[in-house]
């Protein structure tokens, strides 16, 4: 398929090329020709390879690992649209790497959050189209329409498709924080939820209990961002220690730092399903499955091009089995 309507302009950034290219397959829209490199010193240069004019550009790039170096090619890519008269510049950001520092915790911590916010939207951005930011009101931190992709719905039919839902399959959330998420797709499989927590002078998190019932039942762990794998290593000791017969873990970005792998791989999960937001240089454990969320953000980013509301692609029913 491809796309009609050459108003529309693709290009993808060195973070996540793999996704970038099923996005334009999805679209019918090529990626652009764009280069990038870096001096001796560290200097990141782009150069872009066709016009832009009067175009609606879309850059897909993720601020993960290395961050920084993520976060610069997008600012300089951004300020290189505008200065060749793109018509509108709106960043596909499948993960916003710094979205966890939305707020002052301690005394003199910064909100970086809204600082690389301030830096996207000073840069040129027009729009940011995103997938399951770890704290939903970091959208008001930036000055431009944010669309906020949530990934329940896809792994709601996922587990559906799979036989996972009802009433033997309880939805988890490894911290109480993350109490919301579990509800939401505890609703699309017709579930009841739980919540590990822990003892308020817990440090090594070894005395935690589950809020709710877990005994006999399919357990899915669910929370945002995958990084170490101790949230998720310790919940499924205490799910386990409850009486779980089988644990499940979902994440919509899996980082995989440091030895995340080992940690996941020693715990008693028996898959672990993530999106293909993020590519990592870690390893990978051995029981994780990756789920395209590329279909998902092609129909968001054609729907934006043609003026068309985001909203019903995360509204729909739940999938009916």
């Amino acid at each position: 398929m491809v796309y009609s309507d050459s108003h529309l302009k693709l290009f993808a950034l060195t973070s996540n090329p793999g996704l970038a290219e099923h996005i334009s397959q999805f679209t019918g829209v090529p990626l652009g020709k764009v280069s990038t490199k870096q001096f001796s010193d560290g200097e990141i240069m782009i150069n872009m390879e066709e016009s832009v004019r009067s175009r609606d550009v879309f850059i897909v790039q993720s601020t993960s690992c290395p961050v920084n170096d993520h976060l610069w090619e997008l600012l300089i890519m951004i300020d290189a649209c505008k200065r060749a008269s793109a018509h509108s510049v709106n960043i596909v950001m499948p993960y916003f790497g710094y979205a966890r520092q939305d707020r002052t915790a301690t005394s003199r911590e910064p909100i970086t959050a809204k600082l690389v916010a301030d830096m996207i939207v000073k840069a040129g951005a027009d729009r940011l189209l995103t997938l399951d930011l770890h704290a939903v009101q970091v959208q008001g931190f930036f000055d431009i329409p944010v669309d906020n992709l949530f990934t329940v719905p896809l792994f709601a039919d996922y587990y559906r498709k799979n036989g996972l839902f009802g009433d033997d399959v309880v939805v988890v959330a490894p911290k109480n924080s993350g109490i919301k998420r579990a509800r939401s797709l505890a609703e699309y499989l017709e579930a009841p939820i739980a919540i590990v927590d822990y003892e308020d002078d817990d440090k090594q998190r070894e005395n935690g209990y589950v809020i709710g019932n877990v005994e006999g039942k399919r357990v899915i762990l669910i929370d945002d961002i995958l990084n170490t794998g101790v949230t998720f290593g310790n919940a499924a000791s205490v799910v386990k220690e409850a009486g779980a017969s089988e644990i499940y873990a979902v994440a919509s970005h899996g980082l995989f730092t440091m030895n995340a792998a080992e940690i996941l791989e020693n715990a008693d999960i028996k898959e672990i399903l993530v999106t293909d937001s993020v590519v990592t240089d870690h390893r990978k454990p051995a029981n994780v499955k990756y789920l395209s969320a590329a279909e998902y953000m092609a129909n968001a980013i054609l729907r934006i091009h043609e003026g068309r509301p985001v909203s019903p692609l995360f509204e729909h029913e739940k999938a009916q089995d």
